[in-house]
């Protein structure tokens, strides 16, 4: 792993003893600025950990490419469009579903900015009106909402954590409630919610 001073950012958040915003941290002779947001593997982090530049990131980038997409639609088949739009977001890691796990504690009307883009791209591939109902649309291309789709992500990892299948940093931060005495909900799979 190398470091590159002028591509580093220093990104605080702020707890309950954070240094002042006067910290300054030299890295090869180069001064780090800080900075509200970081990008870290094609997700923008803020301070707040509010995710609010990530999801304005990814519904901007998906909107340009629906644009341009819709602007050659009506000489592509559904297949073709489908495999267009779904060949973006393969290649675009910032892009509507990429570590979409993280914003499963984001208040709606963040989760409702994406789910608009994902409307949209619907509607883009089915040639629906605007204002046709959406969730037959989403239905027939079997793409669930992105507010299921957050939480199926975050239930397949819960799983794979406790049934040994995800890495050990994340199976370790997970705890089964085993109570003190026998109760119906002992074989129910509950959790210990941390404190």
């Amino acid at each position: 792993l190398k470091l590159n001073p002028s591509k580093t950012e220093l990104l605080i958040i702020p707890g309950d003893s954070s240094p002042g915003q006067d910290l300054q941290i030299t890295l090869h002779d180069s001064l780090l600025s800080l900075s509200a947001t970081a990008r870290n593997l094609g997700v923008t982090m803020d301070n707040e950990l509010s995710f609010f530049p990530h999801v304005a990131n990814v519904a901007r980038s998906c909107r340009f490419l629906l644009y341009n997409i819709r602007r050659i639609r009506q000489f592509l088949s559904i297949q073709a469009a489908q495999m267009l739009v779904q060949l973006k977001k393969g290649t675009h890691p910032h892009l509507l579903y990429y570590c979409n796990a993280l914003l499963g504690g984001c208040p709606a009307s963040l989760i409702n900015k994406l789910q608009l883009v994902q409307n949209a791209a619907a509607r883009v591939l089915t040639r629906s009106r605007k204002y046709d109902h959406i969730t037959p649309i989403l239905s027939s291309l079997h793409w669930l909402p992105v507010k299921f789709r957050i939480d199926y992500k975050l239930l397949l990892l819960t799983y794979k954590a406790l049934n040994g299948l995800a890495p050990i940093y994340l199976s370790s931060l997970l705890t089964r409630y085993n109570p003190p005495r026998s109760l119906r909900s002992q074989n129910s799979w509950l959790l210990v919610v941390p404190r």
